[in-house]
């Protein structure tokens, strides 16, 4: 598989570089041997190491792919007949009652927010799925259904599915973000969130695991937001990817 492209980051790799030469005690890195004395370097403290999370329960494990519930077997096992709202609305409705409102598998908010949806193909001028996006993400020549549901002005809950050889549906990836951006590539699909520094947007790159039949995690990175001048820039309505 072709990893997606990504803007350089300089000023990020001479800080991991900048970390990796103290931690050694070394301190030959172009850029950094005009600092002068960077002081003693301490080992890092680990907080809270007696405390260990209980393991997560059968119905817990992340990145285990669903059958969506009452829906029909697709035939010629492509997506381009299927609705993406009326997928979207089967899973997230399964989800809702499976969690009991808990926010574990879906926000809470998202059954009031799918009530705004009519029956209308679209869902109608006031519903907030976004349009479904068809992509082959697993390279067996079918395409996968990529869609959203805006819970407010700001955070989403982003789907993925697929049909499976027997023509059912199945969520290979269920992400809830601020969706800076969303990416396709081959078969790559990333997430750009914004982080705490306004300069940077965090990239996670999801690939496709035929053992796990899934989309799994494969690189997590920092890339840099373009200002409209080309130059490095905090994100915003001007400046984000």
């Amino acid at each position: 598989m072709r990893p997606l492209p990504r803007r350089g980051l300089r000023a990020f790799a001479l800080a991991a570089l900048a970390a990796t030469a103290a931690t050694a005690g070394c301190a030959d890195v172009e850029g950094l041997d005009s600092e002068g004395d960077l002081g003693t370097v301490h080992a890092p403290q680990s907080l809270w190491k007696n405390i260990r999370p209980e393991p997560p329960g059968p119905d817990q494990k992340p990145g285990t792919a669903t059958v969506v519930p009452g829906l029909a077997k697709v035939p010629g096992l492509s997506m381009r007949g299927v609705n993406a709202l009326d997928v979207l609305r089967a899973d997230l409705t399964a989800a809702g009652a499976g969690d009991g409102g808990t926010g574990r598998l879906v926000d809470p908010r998202a059954a009031q927010r799918l009530a705004l949806c009519t029956q209308a193909v679209d869902g109608g001028p006031r519903c907030p799925v976004r349009p479904g996006v068809l992509h082959d993400l697993t390279g067996n020549g079918r395409e996968e259904l990529i869609t959203a549901l805006d819970l407010d002005g700001r955070l989403s809950e982003l789907r993925v599915y697929t049909v499976r050889d027997d023509g059912s549906i199945a969520r290979i990836l269920s992400r809830r973000a601020v969706l800076e951006g969303v990416e396709v590539a081959a078969e790559h699909l990333a997430v750009r969130e914004p982080t705490s520094n306004p300069a940077y947007v965090s990239v996670s790159d999801y690939v496709w695991d035929d053992k796990a039949g899934i989309m799994n995690l494969a690189q997590l990175t920092l890339d840099s937001c373009p200002d409209p001048n080309g130059a490095s820039g905090p994100c915003g309505p001007a400046g984000a990817a």
